[in-house]
């Protein structure tokens, strides 16, 4: 008896993958040239740089997205390219749990090991003489050795706002999934259209969150180790809201057009799972940043 194979589509080469890239590399470039111009007063390419990196992503989201819509409605997937799908966006999250573990180590590093380390804890007794005057060997540092002080950024207000914000796009993203899954599309539209409510006013509040912090808490990037892993976190992870909300508003579209069935919506499905990681990844972040 001849087995039976299942078509696998190919696609043609793409040219989103470099303009990806480049991307990345502009925004990486200007933000890094924009935080030293803003820290020395200066007015240079940075800027510029970041806005043409962040112009190029946008372009690269929105063509890569439509080959992939396109594609997809014309029946050119299989069940077995949609299991490598799913393999790799779960390869994907991997790699995004080993990115924010990084930072994680980072931060723990910093407060477990070097900070009591300068101390002079272990053998290291002699250490805190010749740091700054006054050092205390405690967490958050809220002094520089050039003598600059802040403020350490609380856990109430504004970020256990958005802890329940995150949470509650969770569940209606959730349960707009399960109104996919039994085909009421009104359930569906309804609560993926609040989730990137949810998303985007979670955005809002970082961003007053920052101006907070730069104006009456005085914590910068200049503020030493503490500044520096409190915006790279909740930086970096802001970052992945504004992907998974761009994700969201492309599958709230899609619904609109009645795309999506109860047993073929992986791409919604996809978007689900990596707004569930970006949440569980700031309910860590609460915890140990704000918290702890």
């Amino acid at each position: 008896m001849q087995q039976e194979y299942q078509k696998y589509y190919v696609p043609a080469q793409s040219p989103w993958p470099i303009v990806g890239a480049v991307a990345l590399f502009l925004i990486a470039i200007g933000a890094g040239n924009l935080v030293i111009e803003v820290s020395h007063g200066e007015d240079g390419y940075g800027k510029y740089l970041l806005m043409a990196g962040i112009v190029a992503l946008l372009v690269m989201l929105v063509g890569w997205f439509k080959n992939q819509i396109d594609e997809s409605m014309s029946g050119l997937y299989s069940d077995q390219l949609g299991r490598s799908y799913r393999q790799g966006m779960s390869w994907f999250i991997f790699s995004e749990i080993m990115f924010f573990g990084a930072f994680f180590g980072a931060l723990f590093y910093a407060r477990v090991v070097s900070v009591p380390w300068l101390g002079g804890a272990s053998n290291n007794a002699m250490t805190n003489e010749v740091l700054w005057p006054a050092f205390e060997a405690a967490w958050p540092l809220l002094t520089t050795p050039a003598g600059t002080e802040t403020q350490q950024m609380g856990a109430a207000g504004l970020p256990a706002i958005n802890t329940v914000i995150l949470l509650l796009s969770s569940v209606t993203l959730h349960f707009a999934h399960v109104g996919l899954e039994k085909n009421k599309r009104k359930q569906l539209a309804v609560l993926l259209g609040i989730t990137i409510l949810l998303g985007s006013t979670f955005l809002a509040l970082q961003v007053e969150e920052y101006v907070h912090a730069y104006q009456e808490l005085g914590l910068t990037l200049q503020s030493g180790v503490y500044g520096n892993t409190f915006f790279m976190l909740t930086g970096f992870h802001g970052m992945h809201v504004t992907l998974g909300t761009i994700i969201l508003i492309v599958l709230f579209f899609r619904v609109l057009k009645g795309h999506f069935t109860a047993h073929n919506h992986f791409a919604f499905q996809a978007g689900s799972w990596y707004w569930h990681f970006v949440d569980v990844v700031w309910v860590m972040l609460y915890m140990f940043v704000y918290v702890l």
